[in-house]
């Protein structure tokens, strides 16, 4: 009995320290990824934001064909990595691209707005290379982190936001806005929207949906 603990506990620090090094977290969606019999409309790539929206409503993903590939805590920098493994295997018609505020979060260090902006050119550029239609949707509103007490985001949200409108227009590439249509007047989410200033409530993610699906129409 003693050494079968030894080997469980030996196997289970061993997937730790694998699922440790594996930086943009490729292991997620392995199996999942595995299992997609058929091309999905569109593939969502998000952070957590996204990771959300899926277990809030499933259905909406699976009666649209939809399917979710957000992970929370991402920056553009990891959905960038990952992006072959979760979009491109699947050659969705579309994919949206929902991210950027975990980088002015600070989450994997400093960036500049111009280097965010530059990942998420970067994953078009990988989309419209492999016949996918990129859809660039605007960062939510926040005007403040709980993780992050010192960061006040809502000025370099919008300042992103124009810079990806700017860039989506100049290439002709669909771009969502929600921005506009969810911010109070401190340019962050109302708490109906969202208790903690970030993540959204279910009647939050109806409103996105509703948006989504008249873009997609």
């Amino acid at each position: 009995m003693k050494r079968f603990l030894i080997s469980i506990v030996a196997m289970c620090l061993g997937v730790a320290a694998a699922s440790a090094q594996d930086w943009a977290k490729f292991y997620k969606y392995e199996e999942a990824n595995a299992q997609v019999t058929k091309k999905p409309v569109a593939v969502f790539m998000g952070d957590s934001i996204t990771e959300g929206w899926v277990n809030t409503d499933p259905d909406f993903f699976t009666e649209n064909n939809f399917i979710g590939r957000g992970i929370s805590g991402q920056t553009t920098s990891h959905m960038l990595v990952r992006f072959r493994n979760d979009v491109i295997a699947h050659s969705p018609k579309y994919v949206l691209i929902l991210a950027g505020t975990n980088d002015i979060a600070k989450n994997n260090g400093d960036i500049t707005l111009e280097n965010i902006l530059g990942n998420i050119i970067s994953m078009c550029d990988l989309a419209k290379a492999n016949k996918i239609k990129p859809v660039i949707c605007s960062v939510l509103p926040a005007d403040r982190y709980g993780w992050r007490p010192g960061i006040q985001p809502a000025e370099d949200i919008v300042k992103l936001n124009k810079m990806l409108k700017e860039y989506a227009d100049s290439e002709k590439i669909m771009y969502i806005d929600y921005h506009s249509v969810l911010k109070n007047d401190k340019n962050g989410l109302p708490e109906e929207y969202a208790a903690d200033g970030v993540h959204p409530s279910p009647a939050c993610f109806d409103i996105m949906e509703s948006i989504v699906l008249k873009a997609l129409k």
